[in-house]
């Protein structure tokens, strides 16, 4: 399931803790884990935890808890919408409901030729950014006005 080249990431990420904490890389391994299949299947989940030595339900929560890992496929893109507080008093709603718009999907949807799923998240602790969305868990964009969310649509087709 999870092909040697994860393994030795993994094995990275345990590195960092002492030898009878290894579970401790359970966020680590589980975003190793998306990052190659792309989303965190059951069996993905399973494999990490069996990897760590720890019950496939515990690492299960942890992958069902956070809005970072995907528990079903997802579109090329992710992009994720921050609409806590912050973020809605300066438009994180908005930019949520433009995006709603213009791609034709809700929250928790992807576009039909699968390039975008829309997510709504918490807080990403950008609040002087507001309103921030994230793309794919690693690209944070602020101050998503209209016209900022026009240039990153057409940037990723």
């Amino acid at each position: 399931m999870l092909t040697s080249e994860s393994l030795k990431r993994i094995d990275r990420e345990i590195a960092k803790y002492p030898a009878d904490q290894k579970q401790s890389a359970v966020m680590a391994a589980l975003a190793i884990a998306q990052e190659q299949q792309g989303w965190l299947s059951s069996e993905a989940i399973e494999a990490v935890a069996n990897y760590l030595g720890m019950a496939p339900i515990a690492a299960y929560e942890v992958a069902s808890f956070y809005n970072m890992y995907d528990l079903k496929p997802v579109g090329k893109y992710k992009l994720s919408v921050c609409t806590n507080l912050p973020c809605m008093l300066t438009g994180g709603v908005d930019a949520g409901e433009y995006l709603k718009r213009k791609l034709g999907i809700g929250f928790n949807e992807t576009t039909p030729d699968g390039l975008i799923t829309l997510k709504e998240s918490e807080c990403m602790g950008a609040c002087g950014d507001a309103p921030v969305m994230i793309v794919n868990n690693r690209r944070m964009c602020s101050w998503m006005n209209p016209e900022q969310i026009d240039k990153l649509l057409a940037e990723l087709k």
